[in-house]
């Protein structure tokens, strides 16, 4: 059973941090590009971050400098370390598998909450 589990969301001051991860299982983690995704309420969703599988990344230019995507194949998990937060990155946040960065999404996890607070 394909599985993606996205965890470490919470209630932050603006400025502070927060790591999400996403632990997976049920498919060939290493073969698999992760992305990031978010949506607020009223707000379509927004592609966040993804990292391909040779490790290389992407970021949405409303996050670049401050999030960092990474992946540890054997734990078969990718991770968000998000800083300098901001009220307007509160959102879900919820991780997918895809082929590559850029293309359709195969498998989607349940998010997990953001709220950044002024």
């Amino acid at each position: 059973e394909v599985q993606l589990q996205a965890s470490g969301g919470g209630l932050v001051q603006a400025g502070g941090s927060l790591r999400l991860s996403c632990a997976t299982s049920g498919f060939t983690f290493d073969d698999y590009a992760i992305g990031w995704f978010r949506q607020a309420p009223g707000k379509g969703r927004e592609g966040v971050s993804c990292i391909s599988s040779d490790g290389s990344t992407t970021y949405a230019d409303s996050v670049k400098g401050r999030f960092t995507i990474s992946r540890d194949n054997a734990k078969n998990t990718v991770y968000l370390q998000m800083s300098s937060l901001k009220p307007e990155d509160t959102a879900n946040y919820y991780c997918a598998a895809q082929y590559y960065c850029g293309g359709p999404e195969n498998f989607w996890g349940q998010g997990t909450q953001v709220t950044v607070s002024s």
